[in-house]
């Protein structure tokens, strides 16, 4: 289960150390994430989203805070725990299907289905948490004991063979497809990419911006995607089938790093936002418009109806032949 790392091997784990990766392997694995991206896209159930809704994002944040974990791995225990619960609803809701009558008992399914999730759901959670600590190189995993005094705390009854089995659970469940790349890696890949191309920003502290801007972004999502999808469609009240085409958007890592970068720029160095927005445009093919507007809907969730202007500014460039171009 692994052991519990010294509070001063944490303390010393600034983060993400930039400027130190080969222009070969940053090419690779941004074509890497984006063709991940698109396939995930290309994929997309229809219940995308259902289990990141804010209460759920918070449990995972707060209990990631106090198990001291890593950012990324708050990231990951939410979208596996999305992922997860989604497949597992597909496979109950199929299972009851096969045996019960269309009508009365496609009603009496789901409720079976929806009872059955209640009554695991923060075993299942606090699973998808313990395995996304796991997949972590320089924090503590999540023990056994630590778990089951937490779900103790909470009146919990589980044991340790119900929790391990529960864990067995996810890993089948997703066919041990749990290592997803979250959008905090797309973040801190883009900056990378900003810093090999000769885009003068303050590394350290735009990243430490971003991450705020991230949780952000996973706590007020919906107020955030709704503001955005009303943006780009030019109207208050989108169509049901406007909602269901915006989905792909919703679910985007790669226009949410994008936009995330955007904002924090915009924040905190508002003389090189256009350039940034120009070569965010270059490296992955995203509109400046697309990426104008969903800086608009996070900024105005954090302050109002402020829209990011188009600044001017200087921010040293590489010439083109010498960038990291976008995949085609």
């Amino acid at each position: 289960m692994g052991s519990p790392v010294p509070p001063e091997r944490r303390s010393r784990d600034s983060g993400p150390v930039f400027s130190g990766v080969a222009a070969e392997i940053i090419e690779d694995t941004l074509i890497h994430l984006a063709t991940e991206n698109e396939q995930y896209l290309s994929e997309l159930p229809e219940q995308a989203g259902y289990f990141k809704e804010t209460r759920i994002v918070e449990f995972i944040f707060l209990l990631s805070e106090k198990w001291r974990l890593d950012q990324s791995t708050r990231y990951q225990a939410v979208e596996l725990l999305e992922r997860f619960m989604i497949k597992q609803v597909e496979q109950m809701c199929d299972d009851r299907g096969n045996t019960k009558g269309r009508d009365q008992g496609q009603r009496s399914s789901w409720s079976s289905v929806r009872d059955q999730i209640a009554n695991t759901f923060v075993l299942r959670l606090v699973s998808c948490v313990q395995l996304a600590s796991k997949l972590s190189l320089h924090y503590s995993r999540v023990t056994s004991d630590t778990a089951l005094k937490f779900l103790q705390s909470l009146k919990y009854s589980y044991t340790k063979q119900e929790l391990l089995e529960s864990e067995l659970a996810v890993l089948n469940t997703l066919h041990f497809h749990i290592n997803v790349s979250t959008p905090l890696a797309y973040v801190e890949l883009l900056l990378e990419v900003l810093g090999y191309n000769g885009c003068l920003l303050p590394v350290k502290p735009l990243h430490q911006l971003c991450v705020q801007l991230l949780d952000f972004c996973y706590l007020t999502r919906e107020t955030i995607y709704d503001t955005l999808l009303k943006t780009a469609i030019e109207n208050s009240t989108p169509s049901k089938l406007q909602i269901a085409k915006f989905l792909t958007v919703k679910e985007d890592f790669m226009l949410l790093a994008v936009g995330i970068i955007s904002t924090g720029v915009f924040i905190l160095t508002p003389g090189h936002w256009e350039q940034v927005v120009e070569h965010l445009n270059c490296i992955t093919g995203i509109s400046p418009q697309s990426i104008l507007e969903f800086s608009y809907a996070v900024v105005r969730r954090i302050v109002g109806s402020t829209t990011p202007e188009q600044h001017r500014g200087n921010c040293g460039t590489k010439s083109p032949e010498d960038r990291i171009l976008p995949q085609k």
